[in-house]
């Protein structure tokens, strides 16, 4: 694909960088929100309304669903961190899903 060092660095930068959250959450977030919706992975009970909620319906998101995670433990931090890798996974979902459907590989 035509940006695939741009997506590796893009995945790099998100996986692999200094972080609050461990590189392992932060991996099962991003491969979940790539997954379909009811996908079942290594996330955390606690997380997965939150990830599923970012990756296909951002705009959803509320102030108590944050606030419960914080009451949780989660940092504001690891909130954002998470909220990253979710952000990014869903896209990388989309643009998988665009190409393919470009090539005429529909599902």
């Amino acid at each position: 694909m035509r940006y695939d060092d741009f997506r590796k660095r893009l995945v790099d930068a998100v996986l692999q960088a200094r972080a609050e959250t461990p590189e392992a959450l932060r991996r099962a977030v991003l491969e979940r929100a790539r997954e379909t919706p009811g996908a079942k992975g290594n996330l955390p009970q606690s997380l997965t309304h939150y990830v599923d909620t970012v990756a296909r319906h951002a705009y959803k998101v509320t102030d108590a669903e944050v606030a419960a995670l914080q009451r949780a433990g989660q940092s504001d931090d690891s909130i954002f961190e998470i909220t990253v890798a979710a952000a990014v996974g869903a896209a990388l979902h989309r643009l998988d899903r665009g190409m393919a459907a470009l090539r005429g590989q529909e599902d």
